[in-house]
């Protein structure tokens, strides 16, 4: 197929499988983790729905490593991971990271 001089043909994006997901969640998550003991956040970058979703186990998964509350918050562009501020409850660290993946965060 030929495209006019000058343009790209649109990307198509493949949606990961559920054992692509599973998978990833589980390889990512020890790196998280030490990225967040070493340096207290971890940024990536997210530019889609699915992957926020599939950062946003690994920050479940990484709290539930460290036994820490964990959140992330997400822009569109990336997706930062780091812990929740001292005193904060889990459920409500949870809820903030639920809220701020849904595009609404600041610029990060």
């Amino acid at each position: 197929m030929t495209h006019p001089l000058g343009t790209q043909p649109a990307r198509r994006h493949t949606p990961l499988s559920a054992e692509e997901k599973a998978r990833g969640e589980a390889n990512f998550s020890p790196f998280v983790a030490q990225q967040l003991v070493a340096n207290g956040r971890f940024r990536v970058s997210a530019d889609t729905p699915e992957m926020v979703e599939l950062f946003q186990g690994v920050a479940r998964r990484v709290g539930e490593i460290l036994q820490r509350p964990v959140v992330s918050y997400a822009n569109g562009r990336y997706i930062v991971i780091t812990f929740a501020p001292e005193g904060a409850p889990a459920p409500l660290a949870e809820a903030t990271a639920r809220h701020r993946s849904d595009g609404r965060a600041s610029s990060l």
